[in-house]
């Protein structure tokens, strides 16, 4: 079975000697001990047609080399019967009439290559020879008598370009096969890859004259494939096995070479789409990194497969192609018209996304259904209808990816210009199949290996996405600067509009520790001391959220607190205030506690939502409510304390009992009060928190009474 590309022989013939494999560096004919018959080349074995006979026989005379069975073979289509006798097929015995079979004639016409694999010595198949549309068994026999030196070994070398598989005959004994025929309804086919065997001795008066004959069978999917196809396309090769050992080894080189491009793409994708999907780090709202980087890694992934295929026979041909076909080939179409939709952040139109997932099951459904894969359950009428629909779909999937990149052009001008000619060759080479079919050239052959259509376009599509990957994350970069540069001048606001941290008033000590979970964090308190009547008023929250939305949040109301203040410091007054600042902002909320201590010691406080303050190590019960910003009408709970002298208040926030160590464990409201009673400093008690595992932002406020009314010490 052919796949795109397939291997380009080398064109040279192979000199062995005896006791090694040796190959030659020249391209020499192979002479030694051959000897030639009249009208034949020199070196490369003779082969004649005795016209007198019948039926036909080719006569070789072989030294140390080898000769392709090119002319006369006798061909049928159809499967043979059984012989009764020894119970296995007919048409494979040499006693076997085949004088009414067709003559086919393997020889090459000169400079003929395989369109799709770039073989050489090419020959067309059944399909170009009178067979249209037939798929299924098909038989070749020929006659040759092998003049040969005493005690030489016979290999055969079946056709290294066949479609798609067969079993090879010697005198009626099964000798190998290339493919799996174990007991099955229908062969396993695999990718077509040279296959030689060694033949048994048959000497006899006359020579040693054989029936050579190959059983082929060929998947009704590869009708698709050309009009030229079917069975053999290039000649076997039969004579002196350690020669025929050569070519074979050749032959495989020459496969190698051919599919050497499919596993550097694999990797190649391979790396850029791990590189374009670690991108995402970068600018996590960016979607598109990881969709490229998912379509790089799944074209990777049919690199691979196409290389596995190729190589060796640990897969079968028809659930590679089920894989490529059915399953990459929609995904890889539709993903990159998504892909190219985000990249260029194109909105219009809305409905593509749902409409890409219809057409992406329509297209696995058609492509199983168009192309033969399933004959046994399909009819054929029913496939081709399928097969119109998979053509199609594909336009439409072409049509929107080149509509998106035209749309990108007009937007963004250069980066369109880019990707437009990889997105061309693109949606050309989805066609490969219907191009061939109206013989034009998709594959091309470079230094012997086969470079498609495809596989251009995928390079031609690295390159581009390789510039604009890193356009991009340069582009990213500087954003990502500024932004750094946005955060670092909010988190000095944020410092600049704290108190600091130990404030010393008539009769109280004030301690505060702020220890934000990022850049810029979501608590806030303020300390507001009144030096007309000698009171002061704390505030302390904790918005939703972290980082720059947050700290946006807490300027909003850091200066709503300061302005409010300075009409009235009542707590209450003061929390409603800031409630109606926050309506109709969105999800913008925060708990609030506000807490005022008069001169004498007498203090009220309002709660909304925010953890309640300890007082000498117990907290205080307070009602619950709700933060603000959530209702029109918020209900504070309010609650009034006396202050005496050595009293000791803290006010701290969420983020120290819901500090979590790595094994999931809290820091808690216990070991809060166990260090609260142990009269810790408010850095201290932050500080444990911290180092317990620090999730959320910290902060803490401790009011310590002295004297009344007397400076307190420093």
């Amino acid at each position: 079975m052919d796949i795109v590309p397939e291997t380009a022989p080398l064109g040279s013939e192979v000199n062995v000697l005896t006791g090694g494999l040796r190959i030659s560096l020249s391209i020499l004919v192979l002479a030694m001990g051959v000897r030639s018959l009249p009208g034949q080349p020199a070196g490369r074995g003779s082969a004649t047609n005795e016209a007198s006979s019948s039926p036909q026989v080719t006569t070789i005379q072989l030294g140390d080399s080898l000769v392709a069975l090119t002319k006369v073979w006798k061909f049928r289509v159809g499967d043979s019967p059984v012989d009764p006798a020894t119970l296995g097929p007919l048409w494979a015995e040499p006693k076997f009439d085949d004088s009414s079979w067709e003559d086919v004639d393997l020889t090459p016409k000169m400079g003929a290559v395989d369109p799709v694999s770039g073989l050489t010595d090419f020959v067309t198949g059944w399909t170009a020879k009178g067979h249209p549309h037939y798929w299924g068994y098909a038989w070749y026999r020929i006659r040759v008598r092998v003049e040969a030196k005493p005690g030489v070994k016979l290999a055969l070398a079946g056709p290294s370009n066949v479609d798609d598989v067969y079993q090879a005959f010697d005198n009626g004994t099964l000798v190998g096969s290339f493919g799996d025929f174990s007991g099955k309804k229908f062969p396993t086919i695999y990718y077509t890859q040279p296959v030689m065997f060694m033949l048994p001795d048959r000497p006899g008066a006359a020579g040693n004259e054989r029936l050579i004959a190959f059983r082929v069978w060929m998947e009704p999917n590869t009708l698709f494939q050309g009009d030229d196809v079917g069975g053999f396309h290039i000649a076997p090769v039969l004579g002196e096995a350690s020669a025929v050992t050569a070519k074979h080894e050749m032959r495989w080189l020459e496969l190698i070479r051919s599919y050497s491009l499919s596993p550097v793409q694999a990797v190649l994708f391979g790396l850029l789409g791990i590189v374009a999907c670690s991108l995402i780090l970068f600018d996590r709202e960016d979607r598109v990194y990881l969709w490229i980087g998912v379509q790089l890694l799944v074209s990777a992934l049919q690199y691979t497969a196409t290389s596995i295929g190729s190589w060796t026979q640990w897969i079968g041909a028809m659930p590679l192609t089920i894989l490529q076909q059915v399953f990459i080939i929609p995904v890889v179409y539709a993903g990159w018209v998504m892909t190219w939709r985000l990249w260029f952040r194109l909105r219009k139109p809305t409905w593509l996304p749902k409409a890409l997932a219809v057409l992406v099951v329509l297209l696995m459904v058609s492509n199983a259904l168009g192309s033969n894969i399933f004959f046994t359950w399909v009819s054929q009428p029913v496939s081709t209808l399928f097969n119109w629909l998979s053509i199609a779909v594909r336009l439409i999937l072409a049509a929107l990816m080149l509509g998106n990149v035209i749309q990108g052009i007009r937007q963004e001008g250069l980066e369109g210009w880019l990707v437009l000619p990889a997105v061309v060759l693109a949606g050309i080479s989805g066609f490969s199949t219907e191009l061939r079919l109206l013989h034009v050239q998709t594959s091309f052959f470079l230094f012997g290996s086969s470079v498609t259509a495809f596989q251009m376009s995928n390079l031609l599509l690295v390159a581009a996405l390789s510039v604009l990957l890193l356009r991009r994350l340069v582009v990213s970069v500087r954003t990502q600067r500024l932004m750094a540069q946005d955060v670092k001048q909010a988190q000095e606001v944020q410092q600049v509009i704290l108190p600091e941290a130990r404030t010393k008033l008539p009769g109280l000590i004030i301690e505060s520790e702020y220890r934000p979970a990022r850049e810029v964090g979501g608590d806030f308190f303020q300390i507001i001391p009144n030096p007309a009547n000698g009171s002061l008023l704390i505030v302390a929250g904790d918005v939703t959220g972290k980082g720059l939305k947050a700290g946006m949040l807490v300027a909003l109301l850091v200066g709503a607190i300061r302005s409010t203040a300075e009409l009235n410091t009542d707590p209450e007054f003061l929390l409603r205030a800031l409630n109606r600042r926050l309506q109709g902002r969105g999800d913008a909320h925060a708990t609030c506690l506000a807490l005022r201590i008069e001169a004498s010691g007498e203090a009220k406080l309002a709660n909304a939502g925010h953890m309640p303050p300890y007082l000498n190590g117990q907290a205080i019960g307070i009602d619950g409510s709700l933060p603000l910003g959530m209702v029109d009408v918020p209900e504070l709970s309010i609650k009034k304390v006396a202050l005496k002298e050595g009293d000791r208040l803290v006010l701290t926030s969420d983020g120290i009992v819901e500090a979590m160590d790595a094994n999931g464990h809290l820091f808690g409201f216990q070991r809060l009060e166990e260090m609260l009673r142990g009269e810790w400093s408010a850095s201290e008690v932050a500080g444990a928190a911290q180092s317990f595992g620090q999730i959320d932002d910290i902060s803490v406020i401790c009011v310590t009474r002295t004297a009344e009314l007397t400076p307190a010490a420093v």
